[in-house]
């Protein structure tokens, strides 16, 4: 599993910045940061907009990335890192990047990372429920990586490593409808 994560291009950013936050002692600090980014990734059609767009000028782009960086509050290193993904054009490849930091942290703190998607947010109490249940199932503690997909009527999809655990209603709904389809 090791080479899988820096195997795409998000990996070996991502592999660049863990080096850089573990050799500074940072790596908390940077993967908080990049939970803002997350979230204003999420919340903010602009931001969203203006990291994928193609037509955003590199240095129009890099202004406005960093600007929004020092409006989050991130770290220095996850600042000056936004600001080498604007210059080298890849700032569409952040999610990717961001998920792919994650596991990393999760592994060099010896924790699994679960990636969940809901059809809705889920509440605190429910993130809380969610990893004690994963816990229990896997035998050490779960780092759960969140994002909502509409699509889902219902439900979770939670994939740890290779292994998805489904209870989403779609896919219940598809089997069904591909089991009845064979008879």
């Amino acid at each position: 599993m090791g080479g899988s994560v820096q195997a795409s291009l998000g990996g070996r950013y991502a592999t660049a910045l863990f080096d850089l936050a573990e050799q500074s002692r940072t790596i908390d600090t940077v993967e908080a940061s990049l939970a803002k980014v997350r979230a204003a990734l999420d919340q903010s059609d602009d931001f969203k907009a203006l990291t994928t767009s193609p037509v955003v000028a590199r240095d129009a782009a890099g202004k406005a990335v960093l600007s929004t960086a020092d409006e989050l509050g991130v770290d220095q290193t996850t600042r000056n890192f936004l600001g080498v993904l604007a210059q080298n054009r890849r700032l569409a490849e952040l999610p990717a990047i961001i998920r792919a930091f994650r596991q990393l942290a999760a592994r060099h703190r010896g924790e699994v990372t679960a990636e969940v998607t809901s059809a809705h947010a889920l509440t605190d109490e429910q993130i809380d429920e969610l990893k004690q249940q994963l816990r229990r199932r896997v035998g050490r503690e779960v780092s759960v990586d969140l994002s909502i997909d509409p699509a889902l009527l219902g439900g979770l999809v939670v994939r740890i490593g290779s292994q998805m655990i489904d209870s989403s209603i779609r896919t219940r709904l598809n089997a069904l409808a591909s089991a009845m389809t064979k008879g």
